[in-house]
């Protein structure tokens, strides 16, 4: 089966301490270093997601922000 473009999945084994490897094509496509500090969202129904790191200053802006729009 061809994957749709721009569509990825991997697998990754969980160890003894909770650790899980990136897999290299994955590190790769989204620039994922040595380093490198990740944020997980987890939803016990839809699972876990680990946003692009160029999302990171989008998301905390809107974080911070209160319900007018000013920072709080």
């Amino acid at each position: 089966m061809k994957e749709p473009k721009g569509k990825y999945a991997w697998t990754a084994t969980v160890g003894e301490k909770g650790q899980i490897v990136i897999p290299k094509q994955a590190r790769e496509v989204f620039g994922i270093k040595p380093g490198d500090t990740l944020i997980l969202f987890g939803d016990e129904k839809r699972g876990i997601a680990i946003p692009p790191k160029e999302a990171f200053s989008e998301l905390f802006g809107k974080a911070f922000l209160d319900k007018d729009g000013d920072e709080k």
